[in-house]
């Protein structure tokens, strides 16, 4: 590898090295303890020194040096990893070099013709791979180190690395963590000691920042049962960042199959570098915070004061930009930060230079003014940009009369704060869609009641009126303390729609995409599916109490919202628990409004809540206890078993306590949560257990606390509601609640907000990363424990084996998506099939697998026996084979007797798994699912296999628009039952071709054994001896038939040489007339192929008078050590391919 020139001191060097060849200009040397001669103590020093101090000399262990004779500079240019590498260098620059250097004429245009040639080669190689990379030739130099410790495939990109050390046991190793697309890797060597470590991402159950007594602060990981702690990071905070972006990269590619499309840094797995990791997870970050679109990037981040209008100072903070929104966050503990749409900017001006300000105006006759932003001017350029401004025919005046415009606004709205409108006007819905929400339909306000209900919602309108006047009305609103305040002390029923729209960021998805609602109601009217089947069910148990829901209104609307949306997003469809969600939605939203509601919450707000697996609920469940265990410790301390909280508070999360609370109580809650998001939940969550802790403390069993937390929340009550008794839910039982005291939701969210307002949201999401990758793993443990337990009742394997068996056919899986984006391979997996058919492989991955475990040397890179088998266990012939299949076959082959191996070799012979020849399956296209390439198994199936529209196998549950017939199933699970034990005399006979082809297949299976020759002779004898056994039966059938037509067949099959036999390129005449295609008989079969024929019971008694063939089909193989060695050599065989 050519290196940047970089000039060395060589007084003490020549102890460490040996110089091999030199010339007049160059000098090629060998680091000692390296090559011949090396080892011994000096081995040992030298490798120590170069891991620790992180030499090239490592991993390269020669180089290069450039000098002149009249110098005494030395200049490092090239090193290699082995002697033919280096040669290569020094032969180019012989030939390329030398007989230029006779030109110059002094030293120093020598050194500088020789170091400009070198950095010519190195930027012409790294072109493509470095040119993101900040320090390019480091990273060469770590990607050397990398490519040579570690062995993993070429395509594998390595991200970033870091000087660490690992602690194996008590004692720390010093050495260097590597953080590639799919790997962690860590290498150290010390005095002859070396140690690798290579952890896939997708293997972690852990992953987080941990400090104790003898490491202050360390990175914790745990995968494969077995705890890996690093420190002594210079950059623990930022390695610990990086860490957490790959962890979490690699299972929403690999388990949530996403495809990152908006985000071209993540779209190549080839190409990801640390600089698009930190870019990813400050956009996440900054979309969470300010509740944007997924779309939204942050794009510059600008440190400045902004003048607040309601405190009259200016507050510290930073400017946000993405595509579409300016943003702004106060630093300065006051908690104040707006969202202003790039739609809603009418003007941008630089008033004061000397400040370095500029003042954005907005609708409604809002300005903001920034001042001390150090690149004020190209910032005020860049929203002009983005906003179109720039050559609008209103801007065009001079900018004295737009400042002066500016000015006019700013003190217009300092003087007159109530002249404020609402900034995002909402389109004319289609007539089919309701433009009301249901409550102001079915309880419309009476403007003359005196109710003191009534009086005290008045007094909540007219604070959230000064509030409006004062900090601004619609999306460019001022979010303050104050805000949330109000938000604790209830929300009006008039407001609460408005107000949801605006806290979730619903207000700019509606406002960016007119029309798009009535578009999908329209698409989706009248399409049946699943989805809609269950949305059928359930709509009449949505809030079933509440009048408008005992309508056609009320129930249309939500058909209309749920079908849309599942007609939006297939991937979730429909999920229990949506339908209580959206009926409380449509109470105080209208039905576009409610719509894009639930698109805030399912997609951005609760994540992976609304699927088949419920991985959002169940990783806020675990920050849930978490957090318990944090604030509650007395309640740790008497129930040490957290996971009874977790299964009683599902429907919390799920529902947003909607299920459990009072409606007129739950909306207040949701209130909260539009606000502040998930941590509202955790903290009203805390405080319900928080209230009943004398309770639970005193209870003897789960029922018991069960009991008590219902009650609980039967007393809740809402004084303040205005809602008539006809609205308000009835409680469960009436006469338990007098004897318990009532709790208003008011006086249990504020203490809520008091006792546990501390709670970060930023710690939130931290915490929710480190849960998600446990729970995923939990589930996928869940799902092989399944596996196993039903397969071990069909085969001989025991539980251990089966766990190894699994973690590979897993690993196989995963291995082939690792380097591809959106691989066709990923369909073979689906969380929501049964446990068997969660992971299949394709042709492609069982080879691959099956050449790893096989018992015997089947030669399967040569043969077509792989491929065979495949057809033969692929029972539902749909191009996929599950675990279950693959055990089967595999135990077949190592503990089945002599019989039942015999007849699965001879099965291989008989169609589905034979068609024909070798080289008649290698001439045709391919039939079925016989897979050239990872995408080609994808598309030939295709032609064979309807798919849906969601690439889905057939035989997978629908999960978005085709319905799944039911029908079809039970008559495969009855046939499966009702299955007989297959018998020899079932078994048809195997014609000519075929038993060519098994005689062939016998002499492949027992090449190289030593035992080899005998093994052959037992097999030439058992063929003569079938062969004149059949013309000794055809000739007592038909004493008048000639006997020559088979002496061709039968002298090709008993004078077979081995060698031809284990070439499947080379065929006999017979075995090239047989037909390729697939069936029980060949469609057109030559008159030769009939004339003879052999059943199985023939062939079982002719083998079994050889006792070598006997011995070797029975004598054991330990599966063992055959999965010791495929775990080893998986990656391996991928790094090769």
């Amino acid at each position: 590898m050519w290196l940047k020139p970089e000039e060395i001191l060589l007084k003490n060097a020549f102890k460490l090295w040996v110089t091999e060849k030199d010339n007049e200009y160059f000098v090629l040397q060998r680091r000692r303890g390296y090559g011949e001669g090396g080892g011994g103590l000096t081995g040992l020093l030298v490798g120590t020194l170069d891991t620790v101090l992180d030499s090239t000399s490592k991993v390269a262990p020669y180089r290069i040096l450039h000098y002149t004779p009249d110098s005494q500079v030395y200049w490092s240019i090239a090193c290699g990893v082995t002697r033919e590498e280096i040669v290569q260098h020094w032969d180019w620059l012989q030939q390329n070099i030398m007989r230029t250097l006779s030109v110059f004429d002094s030293s120093e245009d020598i050194t500088s013709f020789v170091q400009g040639k070198i950095r010519g080669l190195i930027a012409e190689e790294g072109k493509t791979s470095l040119v993101l990379e900040d320090d390019p030739e480091k990273f060469r130099e770590a990607l050397l180190r990398f490519e040579k410790w570690f062995d993993l495939p070429p395509q594998e990109k390595l991200v970033t690395y870091y000087s660490c050390s690992y602690w194996k046991g008590k004692v720390p190793c010093q050495g260097w963590l590597y953080l590639s697309t799919n790997f962690l890797c860590f290498y150290s060597y010390l005095l002859g000691s070396e140690v690798k470590l290579v952890i896939s991402w997708d293997e972690i159950w852990r992953l987080e920042k941990t400090s104790n007594v003898i490491l202050t602060e360390s990175i914790h990981v745990l995968a494969h049962g077995e705890d890996h702690y690093f420190s002594m990071l210079l950059h623990l905070n930022e390695t610990f960042v990086i860490m957490e972006q790959l962890a979490d990269y690699a299972i929403k590619r690999l388990f949530d199959k996403e495809a990152f499309q908006r985000e071209p840094a993540l779209s190549d797995p080839l190409q990801i570098t640390k600089r698009g990791l930190e870019a990813h997870a400050k956009s996440q970050q900054f979309r969470t915070f300010f509740r944007l679109p997924k779309e939204e990037n942050l794009l510059e981040v600008h440190e400045s004061y902004l003048w607040v209008p309601f405190s009259h100072f200016n507050t510290l903070g930073k400017i946000c930009l993405s595509e579409n929104y300016l943003c702004f966050a106060s630093q300065d503990g006051s908690q104040c930060h707006v969202v202003i749409p790039m739609r809603e900017v009418v003007s941008v001006e630089k008033p004061d230079s000397s400040s370095r300000a500029l003042t954005v105006c907005v609708r409604g006759k809002r300005a903001l003014r920034f001042s001390e932003v150090r690149d004020y001017q190209r910032l005020a350029n860049t929203i002009r940009s983005r906003c179109g401004i720039s050559a609008s025919p209103q801007h065009s005046g001079s900018s004295e009369a737009i400042r002066g415009e500016c000015q006019s606004l700013i003190n217009h709205f300092e003087d007159n704060p109530e002249d404020v409108t609402l900034m995002v006007g909402q389109k004319d819905s289609s007539k089919a869609v309701s433009t009301e929400a249901l409550m102001t339909v079915f309880h419309p306000q009476d403007v003359e009641n005196l109710d003191p209900k009534m009086l005290k919602e008045k007094m909540k309108e007219q604070s959230w009126n000064i509030h409006f006047s004062e900090y601004g009305r619609g999306t460019s609103m001022f979010f303050t303390k104050k805000t949330r305040d109000l938000i604790v002390r209830g929300v009006p029923e008039s407001l609460r729609g408005e107000l949801w729209m605006l806290f979730s960021g619903a207000v700019n998805d509606m406002a960016t995409h007119p029309g798009y609602y009535t578009e999908l109601v329209e698409q989706s009217l009248g399409t049946s599916t699943l989805a809609t089947d269950e949305i059928e069910r359930d709509l009449h148990r949505s809030l079933p109490e509440h009048p408008a829901f005992q309508s056609d209104t009320g129930i249309s609307a939500l058909r209309r919202v749920l079908t849309a949306y599942a007609y939006r997003n297939p991937k979730i469809g429909y999920c229990q628990a949506m339908n209580i969600l959206t009926s409380v939605l449509l109470l105080y939203a209208k039905e576009e409004e409610a719509f894009w509601l639930l698109v805030a919450v399912c997609e951005r707000m609760l994540p992976d809540y609304f699927n088949r697996r419920i991985i959002g609920a169940l990783v806020d469940q675990a920050v849930f206890e978490d957090l318990i265990r944090e604030n509650l410790p007395q309640l740790v301390e008497h129930m040490t078993d957290l996971t009874f909280f977790s299964s009683v508070s599902l429907s919390w999360f799920l529902t947003l306590f909607i299920s459990v609370l009072p409606i007129e109580s739950a909306v207040n809650v949701v209130d909260c949560f539009f606000f502040d998001g998930i941590k509202a939940i955790l903290q009203l969550g805390l405080a319900v257990l928080d209230y009943n802790m004398e309770g639970l403390i005193s209870c003897n069993d789960d029922a018991e606390a069960v009991t008590i937390l219902n009650r609980f929340f039967d007393s809740v009550t809402n004084k303040d509601s205005p809602l008539p008794p006809t609205v308000q839910q009835a409680s469960v039982g009436n006469n338990e609640k007098a004897s318990h005291v009532s709790v208003d939701i008011s006086e249990l969210i504020r203490e809520a907000y008091e006792k546990y307002g501390h709670i970060r949201s930023e710690n939130v999401e931290s915490s929710r990363k480190r849960n998600k990758l446990y729970v995923i793993q939990t589930l996928e443990d869940t799902t092989k424990q399944n596996v196993i337990r039903v397969v071990s009742q069909e085969v001989r394997l025991n539980v251990t084996q089966l766990d190894e068996l699994y973690n590979l056919f897993k690993r196989q899986h995963v291995l082939s998506c690792y380097w591809t984006m959106n691989s066709p391979v990923l369909l073979h997996h689906d969380p929501s099939l049964a446990y068997l058919e969660q992971y299949q492989l394709g042709f492609q991955q069982f080879s691959v697998l099956f050449s790893l475990l096989e018992p015997w040397a089947f030669c399967s890179s040569k043969s077509m026996l792989s491929l065979w088998i495949f057809r033969l266990i692929d029972e539902n012939q749909d191009g996929l084979i599950n675990f279950k299949e693959f055990c089967c076959a595999l135990d077949t082959l190592y503990g089945a007797s002599f019989t039942n191996k015999l007849k699965f070799l001879f099965k291989l012979h008989l169609p589905p798994a034979f068609t024909g020849s070798p080289l008649h399956v290698k001439e045709q296209r391919p039939q079925h699912f016989i897979p050239l390439s990872e995408d080609s198994s994808h598309l030939s199936r295709l032609s064979a296999f309807d798919l849906p529209e969601d690439g889905v196998i057939q035989k997978c549950p629908e999960r978005g628009r085709g319905k799944v017939d039911l029908q079809t199933y039970l008559k495969q699970w009855q046939n499966e039952i009702l299955k007989k034990e297959e018998t020899i005399k079932d078994l048809p006979r195997i014609n000519q071709s075929q038993f060519i082809q098994f005689s062939k297949t016998l002499y492949n299976i027992f090449h190289g054994d030593p035992e080899e020759e005998s093994l052959y002779r037992a097999v030439a004898h058992v063929t003569s001896l079938l062969l004149k056994m059949e013309e000794v039966g055809r000739r007592l059938q038909e004493p008048s038939s000639p006997s020559q037509p088979t002496k061709p067949a039968a002298d090709a099959a008993a004078t077979e040489e081995p060698a031809v036999a284990h070439d499947e390129a080379s065929t006999t005449p017979e075995s090239s007339d047989a037909s390729s295609s697939p069936g029980s008989q060949e469609a057109a079969p030559d008159p030769t192929d009939t004339q003879w024929s052999f059943s199985f019971e023939q062939v079982l008694a002719s083998l079994l008078n050889e006792p070598t063939i006997v011995s070797f089909f029975e004598r054991p193989v330990h599966i063992q050590t055959k999965l010791g060695q495929a775990r080893v050599a998986q990656l391996k065989l991928m790094a090769n391919k």
